[in-house]
């Protein structure tokens, strides 16, 4: 008999951090589904801008607006807080949350630097919960889940040769707002907050990498961070793979390749995924009863933040850790710091070297000249 948690027997309570465009069209769509199935009830949102949380609240049916972070936790006491803000206020509102009680579900990129998701780690609960979790919804999904059991069962072989592709395309409209390409509001370039995904499940379903080597480049936008990059990753499972990240091509697609012994899996789409976006290729030779089967990918189910969502809250429910978070959670942030140091210092970088007195530990940027921000020094007058 299992042992029994605190939600047992309940809806669990959850808020909303940040009320922009991923609260309105993911988040609250998410809690949305599983509060028609009884799993959950929305009792807050938090917004600097009270006419937004207001507006939020009116529109989505939540009983309760805020603009003060702390006054909604002593307040609402919620069991699941969901951040959607930019990438520098993750670290101190999950830390808020997570000393308050409740378990955090946190957008992607899930923290500006290693530095801040280790601090962040430090204050999870070490049996049981709080965990904080990072939106990564393009792991879940049937697509995804056969693919995953192919591999995992061996089913295909060895994997030997990847390509993981995010190439999208943003103008120079983008980047006139502020905050974008700037290492200290967005955290890094289409490498941190576009490929973030693709590279996440490649990691997923390939398991731990072990070595990189990166170039990236400023080709167009006049902006601190870079505009494209290129990595070669070698995993542990001796896999070798290609990655690339752009917001320079027109023709835009989201993309993963894996060649294994017996067969290639591929994913096409953009920025969601369902069954008909995976193909399997079979390999000369391969019994065509075997290959049917590995097309077969069962009953279609989107990937989503519903679906994450789903699993996160079965996951508090049982008191477990859940996936996206902690160890599993940052190798995804590891691997980005190891492309930038790559790219930033022309050396191969190794997991597990990025770690304090690293400046790519504290700083995606490294204070590499040539990326490093440049700080203006003002002239006497």
């Amino acid at each position: 008999m299992s042992p029994t948690t605190p939600y047992d027997g309940r809806r669990i309570r959850a808020a909303v951090i940040g009320t922009g465009a991923i609260a309105r069209g993911s988040h609250l769509t998410a809690l949305g589904a599983l509060a028609e199935q009884g799993e959950v009830e929305v009792v807050a949102a938090v917004d600097i801008d009270a006419k937004a949380v207001e507006a939020f609240c009116a529109a989505g049916g939540v009983p309760h607006g805020y603009t003060d972070l702390d006054r909604m936790l002593r307040e609402q006491r919620p069991d699941l807080v969901t951040i959607c803000t930019p990438p520098t206020l993750h670290r101190d509102q999950t830390v808020a949350a997570l000393r308050a009680g409740a378990w955090v579900w946190c957008e992607k990129p899930p923290m500006p630097t290693l530095a801040d998701f280790d601090a962040v780690e430090a204050e999870e609960g070490k049996e049981a919960g709080p965990y904080a979790s990072i939106v990564f919804q393009h792991r879940f999904g049937s697509g995804t889940r056969h693919v995953r059991r192919l591999l995992d069962g061996h089913d295909l072989g060895r994997p030997l040769v990847a390509h993981c592709q995010t190439t999208w395309y943003r103008d120079t409209a983008y980047y006139a707002v502020p905050w974008r390409g700037r290492w200290e509001t967005e955290g890094g370039g289409p490498a941190m907050g576009h490929g973030i995904h693709q590279m996440d499940l490649l990691l997923d379903l390939l398991g731990p990498w072990s070595e990189v080597r990166a170039m990236a480049g400023r080709l167009v936008h006049d902006v601190e961070t870079e505009d494209v990059s290129t990595a070669l990753v070698r995993f542990e499972n001796g896999a070798l793979a290609t990655v690339v990240n752009s917001v320079l091509s027109p023709d835009e697609v989201s993309r993963i390749r894996i060649d294994c012994e017996r067969a290639t899996v591929e994913l096409t789409h953009l920025y969601g995924h369902s069954n008909e976006n995976w193909a399997v290729t079979p390999a000369p030779g391969v019994p065509d009863e075997q290959a049917a089967a590995w097309r077969d990918f069962g009953a279609d189910v989107p990937s989503s933040h519903t679906e994450q969502l789903r699993e996160l809250v079965a996951s508090m429910r049982a008191g477990e850790r859940p996936r996206s978070s902690g160890a599993d959670g940052r190798g995804s942030l590891e691997l980005i710091a190891a492309l930038y140091k790559s790219a930033f210092t022309d050396v191969t970088v190794r997991a597990g070297e990025i770690g304090p007195g690293d400046p790519f530990y504290t700083a995606m940027h490294g204070n590499a000249p040539g990326w490093a921000p440049v700080v203006s020094e003002e002239v006497p007058v």
